[in-house]
């Protein structure tokens, strides 16, 4: 029997090699009323319990896809995308929401936009969805991907995979990149008006995004004219906590002044054993060359470059990411 001949016979019964049957992935993961696979976590943060929002999409025992959102303070919404890619493949992910973000609880209160408590929260999730040593993998973007790396630092023996999706490891050397590169590529007059505007803590002036939009998030964020922008990108951004943001990223878009500052983990990402994937962007507002150093750093790394892309990767070089990502996946799993 020929191998495509019996690739055929396993369809025809039900079975794919290494993946879940197309009934068992669309299987339920909880008894009683089904609400769309979404669990409440309920989690103890400096000793109050809070629900945090989880939805899973597909069911398979070998890769459980946790996603970490960036902002700080966006929500799950604009990994939605990845509908039209991971479920063919048998994967399943999980859309999460951090505490203060999207459909989680929000306590009025700054001391919880802290990188470290964020960290245990991603291990109580992890803890009460099941997910293991032997199918756990956690792909964080751009905030999320210093969360993940913070997890992975702190949580190696429980990770089967790792994706750091467009993020340095370092906020000092992104500062540098904001500077040296990204500024020098504004028209000078935009320029000297936004850092006018940002001097002055003018943030909330129509005609800082005004400027922004067409000459930085248009060029870095994502690279299509804002009025064509994919509603769930629309609606995550929508949705950004701006407490959570400005307290730990600060409020300007160029450079990092808030409590993540100083972080970095260049020189400890050595000792992270998960085999890695990091994934870089050529106009991404993140250094591609760094995040492509990065990737010689960890002891199973490998890197991803998306030529077209910026640093919604997942939508402006789309291809390239999702072969990417799917590809890695197998490798791996």
């Amino acid at each position: 029997m020929t191998k495509l001949a019996f690739v055929l016979l396993l369809t025809v019964f039900g079975v794919t090699c290494g993946e879940p049957s197309g009934n068992n992935y669309f299987a339920a993961h909880e008894k009683g009323i089904q609400s769309g696979n979404v669990k409440l976590v309920e989690i103890e943060s400096l000793g109050k319990k809070f629900n945090i929002w989880t939805k899973r999409f597909g069911n398979n025992p070998s890769v459980k896809i946790l996603l970490l959102n960036g902002g700080p303070g966006g929500t799950h919404e604009y990994f939605q995308c990845f509908e039209n890619f991971l479920p063919q493949e048998g994967f399943e992910f999980i859309y999460y929401d951090q505490l203060g973000c999207g459909n989680s609880d929000n306590p009025d209160d700054t001391a919880y936009w802290d990188l470290n408590r964020f960290v245990e929260e991603v291990e109580q999730v992890r803890t009460a969805l099941g997910l293991t040593k032997d199918n756990f993998y956690l792909l964080g973007h751009s905030w999320g991907g210093i969360l993940a790396m913070q997890y992975a630092l702190k949580y190696p023996s429980n990770l089967k995979g790792l994706i750091i999706s467009n993020m340095m490891s370092s906020c000092p050397a992104y500062d540098q990149y904001a500077e040296n590169v990204l500024a020098k590529q504004f028209d000078p007059v935009v320029l000297d008006s936004v850092m006018a505007m940002e001097a002055r803590n003018d943030f909330d002036n129509p005609n800082y995004m005004g400027l922004l939009v067409p000459n930085f998030y248009e060029q870095h964020i994502l690279r299509l004219p804002a009025a064509q922008w994919p509603d769930p990108v629309n609606r995550a951004f929508a949705k950004l906590n701006k407490s959570l943001y400005v307290t730990m990223q600060g409020p300007s878009e160029f450079g990092i002044s808030g409590r993540l500052e100083t972080w970095d983990v260049s020189k400890q990402l050595s000792t992270i054993p998960t085999p890695t994937l990091v994934i870089g962007a050529q106009h991404d507002t993140m250094d591609p060359e760094h995040m492509k150093w990065m990737s010689t750093q960890f002891k199973n790394g490998s890197y991803l470059y998306c030529e077209k892309g910026s640093h919604m990767a997942m939508y402006d070089d789309q291809e390239t990411y999702m072969k990417g990502l799917i590809d890695f996946i197998h490798r791996t799993k």
